[in-house]
């Protein structure tokens, strides 16, 4: 996966777009710290034990980088920025059943809206799944010789797998 980059200085006004999900008892929002222990076990749930720990790392921060998703009560996706490394956007997901209706491009926004306000001038968004859709919602662009980036060290995904042979004794 590929890592991409954004303009954070021509983002669109999502004012209308988060006014007409309100209408339908959508909310997005800055996760706080006493949800810390609800979002993470939600993200654990239904994105992997992988996007908790960034999810958790976003929690560390006086004001947290993580915005969430909810119709009515329920939480129905989240986005992350500066978790893994300082002006690095994700992960985000929105549930399936949920998918379609631009809640992941308000997540998306509102969490680079943030990083500008932070200072931030430009993002990266870091090991990309669906490409065409930072393309369409923020012109996000790849980055030339990205892969692996920042995951290279990740556990379980070096080279030698499980099981490898370093030498060491069994």
């Amino acid at each position: 996966m590929f890592d991409m980059l954004v303009n954070l200085m021509h983002l669109p006004d999502i004012s209308e777009d988060e006014r007409k999900l309100g209408e339908r008892g959508i909310r997005v929002f800055r996760g706080i710290g006493p949800d810390r222990t609800k979002i993470v076990d939600w993200v654990r749930k239904h994105d992997g034990e992988s996007a908790a720990s960034e999810c958790d790392c976003s929690f560390s921060r006086n004001a947290p980088t993580c915005y969430v998703a909810v119709c009515y009560d329920q939480m129905i996706g989240f986005a992350c920025y500066d978790a893994t490394a300082p002006d690095f956007f994700g992960p985000m997901m929105v549930l399936s059943e949920y998918r379609g209706l631009g809640i992941g491009r308000i997540l998306l926004l509102r969490a680079l809206i943030s990083m500008r306000e932070n200072g931030y001038v430009y993002a990266v968004i870091g090991g990309v799944g669906p490409a065409e859709f930072y393309e369409k919602c923020v012109h996000a662009v790849k980055i030339k010789d990205s892969t692996p980036g920042i995951y290279e060290n990740f556990l379980g995904l070096s080279s030698g797998g499980p099981g490898a042979d370093c030498g060491g004794k069994r």
